[in-house]
């Protein structure tokens, strides 16, 4: 992930060095001083960054689950929004209070102090620390409440709410649609057809015909990224492809590695590039969709690379 974005970074840093006219620089104000204007900044952006921090965080230190991890980053974000946007001076208070109470508890769990209220037996430095985390809790709960309250008002709730059971459900309905069609070609034998067809002209143990046969699966996943995306190819054609492979000798977290550098493909390739939809909506109108076709190419190549350098170099992953 670092090797992708540092390679994204550094084509954007010598294409607009080349060419500045790709990236023309923004006019400094006359009357902005650098002081004000680096607080800003500061004040801008530690939030988001904290937010991605406590969620990446305690996913891979291993303090919280990735369901856990996705709630608690659904929580910052209630927070966060509240404190931006809240006309009330208490409500902000509110999400203050809320995320200083989390800190808290994160903090008394941090001391190894068993604060768990199913204990068979609870006494002495427990007890204080069982009362103490209640009561954190409860705070947290209150001040989480009330910073729904500005957000309820102006109907974003509502929005991200909505918008939120519009892609759950669209996943969902894949899900199932995908398990049906596994169950099905499964049923009918699907599963052993493609791998005899994929072993078919195994010639002993060919180490270029193991290979021939991992190309031919990353081409076909790289095509298909074009039509589909990352979802339906998630769930109905790597669990086809990847026993095989695994099975003619790969290593599977290696494997999955590749695997999803090659989906992450499907999010730029035009034209159902889940990217593409999501710029398409941010950009102006002078920015025509064939525009950012074109744009999409270089990052594409760098992706393409990034895989062939972890093909090459496996101990990257």
């Amino acid at each position: 992930g670092l090797l992708l974005v540092a390679l994204y970074a550094l084509y954007i840093v010598v294409r607009a060095f080349l060419k500045p006219s790709v990236a023309p620089a923004e006019p400094w104000p006359e009357d902005a001083r650098l002081g004000p204007f680096l607080k800003r900044t500061l004040i801008a952006m530690l939030p988001p960054i904290l937010l991605i921090v406590a969620v990446l965080g305690s996913i891979l230190s291993g303090y919280a689950t990735p369901t856990r991890g996705a709630a608690l980053g659904g929580l910052g974000a209630i927070l966060l929004a509240t404190w931006r946007t809240a006309p009330q001076l208490w409500e902000r208070r509110a999400a203050w209070l809320a995320a200083a109470a989390l800190a808290g508890l994160v903090a008394l769990d941090l001391t190894g102090i068993d604060i768990r209220l199913l204990q068979t037996k609870i006494e002495g430095v427990e007890i204080v620390a069982v009362a103490v985390a209640l009561g954190l809790a409860a705070l947290a709960i209150l001040g989480v409440g009330k910073s729904l309250l500005p957000l309820l008002r102006s109907g974003q709730l509502a929005d991200v709410s909505r918008s939120t059971l519009h892609i759950t459900a669209m996943v969902f309905f894949i899900l199932i649609g995908a398990t049906v069609f596994s169950l099905v070609f499964r049923g009918f034998g699907g599963d052993e057809m493609v791998a005899d067809w994929l072993l078919s002209d195994q010639v002993g143990d060919d180490e270029w015909w193991r290979w021939r046969v991992f190309a031919i699966v990353m081409l076909i996943m790289f095509l298909l990224g074009f039509f589909l995306d990352f979802i339906e190819i998630t769930f109905v054609v790597v669990p086809l492809v990847a026993p095989p492979l695994i099975a003619m000798g790969f290593d599977p977290v290696w494997l999955g590695i590749v695997m999803a550098l090659n989906l992450q493909t499907s999010f730029l390739t035009p034209p159902f590039g889940f990217a593409l939809f999501y710029l398409r909506g941010v950009a102006p109108p002078e920015l025509k969709t064939p525009q950012l076709y074109r744009g999409v190419i270089p990052f594409i190549l760098i992706q393409l690379f990034v895989i062939g350098l972890v093909i090459a170099f496996p101990g990257l992953v």
